[in-house]
């Protein structure tokens, strides 16, 4: 490998860069490309795998991480994505711990730093990649290929394609998958430490190398195909077979083909046997924690997978293929999402797109053909452990065993980027090798770490903040429904639902049966009363996903405002039926009883409410409230006593409690919890005003006055304050006449 990694001096000379310097110089580097993404928020999926996983706070049972999903529901539910990480999301759990919340910055800084790891092991891995594993007599292993591993590491540290992987919190998954992985194979490495004496290794090392392999699938799923790779790296650069040796053999019916050492070395069957068994039973093992078998996809989330025609399936998926190599080879177009009509199916072989798996295949036999069949034993070895590094960790995106959930995914790339810098430094080489022009090589490979390394600084950016993201697709991906609809979703959180409305009808145009984009649709024209269309979206939606709970619910919402109440109830019993634990759900279907005048079904409900989600606000607000405007003053008191339990500080709950107790003449109790309330939200009119009746109850008519005037600055539209204020005046003059 000496030869190749000659070939490169002129970019990185030997004295330019003591091996010491040159893990410095990737680490910060790494750091670099990716330091702008630091004070970025939570985005895309971080609502769903971070602040809304319950298995991040302190009140979950360690013990419930390793029965959950990545996303916090249980592996046994129908609904599950089953994907399995326990130690990525423990990892976010000690963030949250360390942080003291959901402060976004911990969480960014410790990705940049895992790539900033993973890319110094870079150099350690693909040092034995490109020149092979040689020891000293200490047991110190050599880089043999010092300029070679150091171009690669570069190469892979500022690649675009990772920016979703460190950028986005939750592509921890893949950093973490991505460690395990380089570590279980460089200490799959170091079990020949001593294997210039024929046929030894250390079992210790492949055992804890496979162990490496299981932490690394316990991140990420795909980071049990370090195994694969490490039985390939064992076959190939420890047992030196030559495959084209052997095919040729095989073709002839060559007597010698027995003669072959490697087919007779016992120590290399009996590591592919601790490989083998070492996968299988710990795939054994996910496979049986996953519960119900294998996550249910949409046809939104991977079309090609239900396509009827196998031929469709195929010629689509190495389309996908072909995409995801464009995207390792020229990362400029990248987008947080590849599904939802982003990239139309291919349904014949006259569709132009053809053209690219062509050339895609192309290359790889190409590829191939020089890994079996070139005469130079270093090149066949390179090549194939580049095709291998490439190939072997993207397997379980493929397709090729299960369908996935997605088309295209940014994030599964991270690992098989290393084949692919490998297989570029590689090319390099060569092509220093057979030019004169070498000065032209440097600097278009400087130019290339330069534009990539820019690249990542302004894509770090798109994902600091969820409007940049999402418009950031807009232009790469205009026919991805799902683009508008985080679009929209972004716009309508800010408070802009005219120009959400917009984008909304844009995704559903785009996918007619986007349920989601109707419910959310549905739900800005209910509450701008467009009540009509509200309905027919929402009843739409329900029709095609007859189980969406949260449709049936906005659906009830309306058909309640349009004064329905029959098929009101009918949808939020359904919403239930399909969600049992729906405590917003119950709350609605009480405010439709209490509207109806069915006060114990009412009070029930909001119960049901509170028993699910005891910090619900609301249900036990309405409680208070229905027990107090009944005259049930007792039992709206300790309804209010048992809801300020659980929610002490919670202001609107204090004001309803203070107005049961002053109606029972509990009048220092009373004050005492309205001065609270207005110390929590000091501009609320109503405060002021009750405490003010409060006051004129009581007899303190100067403070009386004063929370009238108050709550009249605050609210001058306010009758019934007015028409208080001015009876204690009336009082109070008649006060002072009588004085005089």
């Amino acid at each position: 490998m000496a030869e190749l990694d000659a070939e490169l001096d002129h970019i990185f000379p030997s004295s330019v860069l003591p091996p010491s310097w040159a893990k410095l110089v990737v680490g910060f580097v790494s750091l670099v490309c990716f330091a702008r993404s630091y004070d970025g928020d939570f985005v895309f999926d971080d609502s769903e795998a971070i602040v809304n996983n319950k298995d991040l706070r302190a009140e979950t049972p360690l013990g419930d991480l390793w029965h959950h999903d990545f996303w916090g529901s249980r592996l046994s539910s129908n609904t599950s994505h089953k994907s399995y990480r326990p130690l990525t999301v423990l990892t976010f759990r000690i963030n949250y711990y360390l942080s003291g919340g959901f402060h976004p910055v911990s969480f960014h800084v410790v990705n940049i730093l895992l790539h900033g790891g993973i890319s110094v092991l870079m150099v350690d891995v693909f040092s034995v990649l490109f020149g092979g594993l040689q020891y000293t007599s200490k047991g110190r292993r050599l880089n043999l290929a010092p300029r070679s591993s150091l171009l690669a590491a570069l190469l892979f540290a500022v690649h675009p394609v990772h920016t979703e992987c460190v950028a986005g919190v939750v592509g921890r998954a893949d950093l973490l998958g991505a460690l395990f992985f380089l570590l279980s194979f460089l200490g799959y490495c170091k079990a020949f430490r001593e294997h210039n004496k024929e046929g030894t290794h250390s079992t210790f090392w492949v055992l804890l190398s496979i162990l490496l392999g299981a932490l690394a699938m316990l991140c990420k799923e795909q980071g049990i195909t370090v195994l694969g790779l490490n039985a390939v790296f064992d076959i190939l650069v420890i047992g030196k077979l030559n495959v084209l040796e052997i095919v040729q053999k095989v073709l002839h019916k060559d007597k010698s083909l027995e003669s072959i050492g490697v087919l007779r070395n016992g120590g290399l069957l009996f590591r592919m046997t601790l490989l083998a068994s070492g996968g299988a039973g710990v795939l054994f093992v996910r496979w049986r924690i996953m519960g119900t078998g294998p996550p249910a996809f949409t046809e939104v989330d991977n079309p090609a997978s239900f396509a009827e025609s196998i031929f469709v399936r195929a010629i689509n998926y190495n389309y996908y293929y072909s995409l995801n190599a464009w995207l390792l080879l020229c990362p400029w177009w990248l987008c947080f999402d590849w599904s939802m009509g982003c990239i139309p199916l291919i349904k014949s072989v006259g569709d132009w797109r053809v053209i690219a798996l062509a050339a895609l295949w192309i290359c790889l036999i190409g590829l191939i053909r020089q890994a079996l069949c070139s005469e130079d034993s270093h090149r066949r070895r390179i090549l194939t452990l580049g095709l291998g590094f490439l190939i072997i960790p993207f397997l379980p995106a493929s397709n090729l065993f299960f369908r996935v959930g997605f088309v295209v995914a940014e994030r599964v790339l991270y690992l098989p980027s290393a084949g692919y810098c490998m297989l570029l430094t590689f090319g390099f080489g060569t092509l220093s090798k057979y030019t004169k022009k070498k000065k032209l090589v440097a600097a278009f490979v400087l130019g290339i770490l330069f534009i990539n390394t820019l690249r990542c600084m302004i894509r770090s950016g798109d994902w600091r903040s969820e409007e940049q993201l999402f418009r950031s697709a807009l232009s790469v991906c205009p026919l991805n429904a799902k683009v508008h609809y985080n679009v929209g979703k972004n716009l309508a959180d800010k408070g802009n639902q005219t120009a959400a409305v917009r984008y909304y009808r844009e995704a559903v145009r785009l996918n007619p049966k986007y349920v989601h984009a109707m419910n959310n649709l549905g739900n800005i024209l209910k509450e701008r009363n467009e009540l009509q269309e509200a309905e027919e979206l929402l009843s739409l939606a329900v029709q095609i996903q007859p189980d969406f709970a949260a449709a049936w619910m906005n659906l009830g919402i309306v058909q309640n405002s349009l004064k329905r109440f029959e098929a009101a109830e009918q949808s939020y019993r359904t919403a239930i039926k399909h969600r049992r634990k729906y405590p917003d759900c119950y709350y609605n279907l009480g405010r439709l009883y209490a509207d109806l005048n069915r006060h114990v079904d009412a009070l029930n409900a909001w119960r049901n409410a509170t028993v699910l989600k005891p910090e619900h606000s609301l249900a036990w607000n309405n409680m208070i409230i229905l027990l107090d405007n009944t005259g049930n003053l007792a039992q709206a008191e300790a309804v209010g006593r048992e809801a300020l339990e659980l929610i002490p500080n919670d202001h609107s709950l204090m004001f309803s409690l203070a107005n049961v107790l002053g109606k029972s003449q509990k009048y220092k109790e009373s004050e005492a919890l309205f001065l609270k309330a207005i110390k929590a939200h000091p501009n609320a009119a109503s405060y002021h005003g009750n405490l003010a009746v409060l006051y004129h109850r009581w007899g303190h008519l100067d403070l009386a006055k004063k929370h009238y005037e108050i709550s009249l600055q605050l609210d001058p539209t306010a009758s019934g304050t007015k028409e208080n204020y001015g009876l204690l005046r009336r009082k109070l003059e008649q006060m002072q006449k009588k004085d005089v």
